[in-house]
């Protein structure tokens, strides 16, 4: 894509400090680009693999091996989107003010609120009134940008031990009853559940908020390892072991079988069995387990790709560097592409198109990756050369 062959020009006349630090950003758009192409996978197996839906994706007695190991790949995802949003919402406000960031991160959280609510569940449903709006991840991002924008204000140690806090502590409030704390507000809150609207329809809160407005906090304090005067050795150093801590924490957590993760693990006569179980971790919402296993991977991830030439990494950081245009778009294509098959197909009685197995869900990912990642490239380029404003909430 020319974007990398640029950016590999580029470099070739960099002085050390210019390539540390355009490695130092790509990194992270590179992450973040990772993360989505393995949403594009999860999602293409959710619009595309509907004759195998189960409660539970992870769940080891219902599910094929090649199904849990994709969507354990996509647990990934949202963890390294939301800590990655608070990481760059450091970078922003590295040169401005404090009001200014906490102005832009309201703005722009209420942006996505109201996106997820309208151009983010059409692409899902096609349905005009819905029946029932998904508060997913735009959502979740947004809100937990929201409350990042009073909490940029606090030291950044209280920052630190009250995102460790929230991640660590919030399966203390598993056992509250939705009814004892009031039922909407905690259903928005803590409890994944349904809420009536007007007009007959529902919304289901499939992020709930709490364990997510941590996880922002976490990706804010490490903020200052990415500044520019920081030494990307230290950097790389302090990630991996910052990686590595996560990792151990969640092994120890997970091994005692206890606090930190709802669903117990249990052993079997198969050692993949066993394996799929120890690693069944739940998301809705979030699991301490599942935040240290996720985080502690994405943070190695992030440390291994800022070692890597950014020539290399550069394709990966075009999807990052337009991520809420892909999230649209692919949202969307899928959907389009969907029914287009199940025209073809002449199923007329279906309301979706289904494939034999995952290893179909992973080939359309693989052949929508080029026409999107060129997509994304444009945008990208738009989004470079516009002098509007509002063009930075896209």
């Amino acid at each position: 894509m020319n974007q990398t062959v640029g950016a590999a020009a580029a470099t070739s006349f960099d002085t050390p400090a210019q390539t540390a630090a355009r490695s130092r950003i790509q990194s992270i758009d590179a992450l973040r680009g990772l993360a989505m192409l393995l949403m594009l996978v999860d999602h293409a197996r959710e619009f595309f693999f509907l004759h195998a839906q189960v409660s539970d994706p992870m769940d080891v007695n219902e599910v094929t091996p090649a199904l849990y190991l994709s969507r354990l790949a996509a647990h990934l995802c949202a963890p390294v989107f939301v800590a990655l949003t608070g990481l760059s919402a450091w970078l922003y406000g590295a040169q401005r003010s404090r009001a200014d960031v906490s102005a832009f991160l309201f703005k722009r959280g209420l942006f996505l609120v109201v996106l997820e609510l309208t151009l983010v569940s059409f692409a899902w449903t096609f349905a005009l009134p819905p029946e029932k709006l998904y508060l997913q991840v735009i959502w979740v991002i947004g809100l937990s940008m929201i409350a990042l924008a009073a909490l940029v204000h606090l030291p950044r140690a209280v920052l630190v031990a009250l995102g460790l806090a929230i991640v660590l502590g919030h399966n203390l409030l598993d056992t509250v009853a939705p009814d004892e704390f009031g039922y909407i507000a905690w259903t928005i809150v803590h409890d994944r559940g349904l809420i009536d609207l007007p007009l007959g329809i529902t919304a289901q809160t499939s992020y709930p908020l709490l364990p997510w407005i941590g996880v922002i906090a976490l990706g804010y304090s490490v903020g200052p390892w990415f500044a520019k005067d920081r030494d990307s050795g230290s950097r790389q150093r302090l990630l991996c072991a910052l990686g590595i801590g996560l990792l151990v924490g969640f092994a120890a957590l997970r091994a005692m079988n206890g606090y930190g993760e709802p669903v117990a693990w249990q052993a079997s006569e198969s050692v993949l069995r066993t394996a799929m179980s120890f690693f069944n971790l739940t998301k809705y919402p979030p699991s301490a387990d599942f935040v240290l296993f996720t985080l502690g991977i994405g943070t190695l991830l992030l440390a291994a790709l800022e070692r890597v030439p950014t020539t290399a990494t550069g394709t990966l950081a075009i999807f990052g560097g337009a991520p809420l245009f892909f999230y649209l778009l692919h949202l969307y294509v899928l959907h389009l592409l969907n029914l287009g098959a199940l025209y073809y197909a002449g199923a007329n009685q279906a309301s979706l198109f289904s494939v034999p197995n995952m290893g179909y869900v992973w080939l359309i990912a693989i052949l929508l990756t080029p026409p999107l990642g060129l997509a994304c490239a444009w945008f990208g380029r738009l989004k470079r050369r516009s002098p509007q404003p509002w063009m930075r909430y896209l």
